[in-house]
C-alpha cells in the first residue's frame, strides 16, 4: 500500500482514466472518483462511466471494498467561455499557435482545482489524473511541469499536503494497454475496449478491435495505434 492511503481519481469514462482508476485501486485503501460535465461534445462518456464503475466493483472483493463515492460536478461554464472542437461542433484543425483546436484552455487546471476542493472535504490525500506527456496532442495542461506547479499552488493555497499522481505521464498508449492488463488481466482490457469512450466526436456505432469510435479523430488514432502495438508485443 502507498503511504498516502486515500485517493480521488479524475474519472471521465475513457481509457486513460479507467486505467488510472485501476492503478489507484491497486494502491490505496480508499478510492473515490470525480467526473465533470463541461458541455463536452463527446458527452457519451458521461453515459458510459456509471457502467464502467459498476463493473470495476465486481473485479474483486478488494476493489469493491476500496471503491467509494462518485462525485459528478457541473462545469458547464467551460463550454460557455471557450470556443473549441471539444465544446462545439466544428472541424478539428491545428491553430496558428501550434495547438489543435481540441485544446480546452484551463480545463485541466480547473478540474484539478475542483478535485482538490472535493478531496479537502472528503479527507482524500492523492489526486490521480490521466495526464500524459508521451502520447498526447501537445496540450500544455497535460505536461508534467504543469502538474508539479499545480500541486505546489494547490497546497500553498489550501494549506494541505495533497499529492498529484499521474501514472501515465511518461508512457505511451501501448504501455497504457499493458498497464491495464497487468492490473486487471484480460478482463480489464476487454472492459476498456467495450465499455469506455475516448472518441472526440462521440461516435459509438461500430466496435473496433480497440473499442468504439470514429477511427479518424486524434483520440481514436492514438488509441487504435496503441492497441495495435500492444497486441504485437
Amino acid at each position: 500500500m502507498n503511504s498516502a492511503d486515500s485517493a480521488l481519481v479524475l474519472f471521465s469514462g475513457g481509457q486513460d482514466s479507467t486505467t488510472c482508476l485501476a492503478w489507484a485501486l491497486a494502491r490505496y485503501k480508499r478510492v473515490e472518483t470525480i467526473g465533470f460535465d463541461y458541455g463536452q461534445r463527446h458527452a457519451i462518456e458521461l453515459t458510459v462511466r456509471p457502467t464502467v464503475l459498476h463493473k470495476l466493483h465486481g473485479f474483486s472483493p478488494e476493489w469493491n471494498n476500496r471503491l467509494g463515492e462518485d462525485h459528478m460536478i457541473d462545469l458547464s461554464l467551460i463550454s460557455k467561455i471557450s470556443d473549441t472542437a471539444l465544446t462545439s461542433n466544428v472541424e478539428i484543425t491545428m491553430l496558428e499557435n501550434g495547438l489543435p483546436n481540441t485544446f480546452v484552455p484551463g480545463r485541466n487546471l480547473l478540474f484539478m482545482t475542483v478535485a482538490a476542493t472535493v478531496a479537502y472535504r472528503r479527507d482524500l490525500n492523492v489526486l490521480v489524473g490521466g495526464m500524459c506527456e508521451t502520447d498526447f496532442s501537445g496540450y500544455p495542461d497535460c505536461r508534467d511541469d504543469t502538474m508539479k506547479a499545480l500541486q505546489v499552488a494547490l497546497n500553498l493555497g489550501m494549506a494541505t499536503n495533497l499529492q498529484v499522481a499521474t501514472p501515465l505521464m511518461w508512457i505511451d498508449k501501448a504501455e497504457t494497454w499493458k498497464m491495464a492488463q497487468d492490473l486487471g488481466g484480460t478482463a480489464l482490457v476487454d472492459l476498456i475496449r467495450s465499455e469506455t469512450h475516448t472518441c472526440y466526436l462521440g461516435e459509438r456505432g461500430a466496435l473496433h478491435d480497440w473499442g468504439y469510435g470514429c477511427g479518424t479523430c486524434p483520440a481514436c488514432a492514438l488509441r487504435a495505434r496503441g492497441y495495435a502495438d500492444f497486441i504485437q508485443q
